[in-house]
């Protein structure tokens, strides 16, 4: 059955780390700020090309995962995504001085952010539409968190549906930055992102918990032998 409460809570709760990561373009968003209609519609339609984008992701990845279940190691990604997902939040903390993640994308970035400029310069609900479309691509540690779970749902559409209900649980809070912009404080913003690691830790476990398969029910449940799908589905076709 397909869960549809963990990808909207890591929407949600995530949505405190999206305020210092993407608060900035939604708050300056070049919205019609004198008519109250328009600037709402505008920053909708900025949430609504974000979401469509994580849609687009969830599709791809959700191939990936399908791909992974028939050949079997469905369990053992389960698990390596999981310790990537802790890795993820102890690397940046235990080797911030040495290593800098940023660099690794700072030329893909900052393509998409010459683009977003030239978006900038034009009130428009198509430019505003385009910024949300581009914002989903920008390298951003939640999506990848994101994206792990779209991978483990190891469906296409599934795996769609799971990027889209996650851009859904990050809205309310990106709508309300969107319209209200800087009065949040920043001790606010600061508090909201500290809870996001120990969130990311918390799935890592779940993740790698589900991988082992322990017959915890809902954390860990029981699953077959690590045998490929398609073997699988042969076999109960001869018997």
């Amino acid at each position: 059955m397909f869960d549809l409460i963990t990808p909207l809570t890591i929407g949600l709760v995530g949505s405190f780390h999206c305020i210092g990561m993407c608060g900035p373009i939604a708050v300056a968003l070049p919205l019609k700020k004198h008519h109250v209609t328009a600037k709402i519609a505008g920053a909708f339609l900025y949430n609504f090309g974000r979401t469509v984008t994580y849609g687009i992701l969830g599709l791809l990845f959700g191939l990936l995962g399908r791909g992974i279940q028939l050949t079997g190691l469905q369990q053992w990604t389960s698990i390596l995504l999981g310790v990537v997902m802790i890795l993820s939040v102890l690397f940046p903390y235990f080797f911030k001085q040495r290593i800098n993640f940023n660099t690794l994308v700072s030329g893909y970035a900052g393509r998409l952010i010459s683009n977003l400029r030239k978006l900038f310069n034009n009130r428009s609900y198509k430019s505003l539409l385009g910024i949300g479309l581009l914002n989903g691509l920008l390298p951003c540690g939640l999506v990848y968190v994101a994206i792990a779970g779209a991978i483990n749902t190891n469906q296409i559409l599934t795996g769609a549906a799971f990027m889209v209900l996650f851009g859904i649980g990050t809205i309310p809070m990106m709508l309300l930055v969107s319209l209200t912009g800087n009065m949040i404080s920043s001790n606010i913003r600061s508090g909201m992102r500290k809870v996001v690691p120990y969130f990311i830790v918390l799935l890592g476990i779940l993740f790698i918990l589900r991988g082992l398969s322990l017959g915890i029910p809902y954390i860990s449940p029981k699953a077959e032998k690590l045998i490929p799908a398609e073997r699988t589905i042969e076999e109960s076709c001869c018997h």
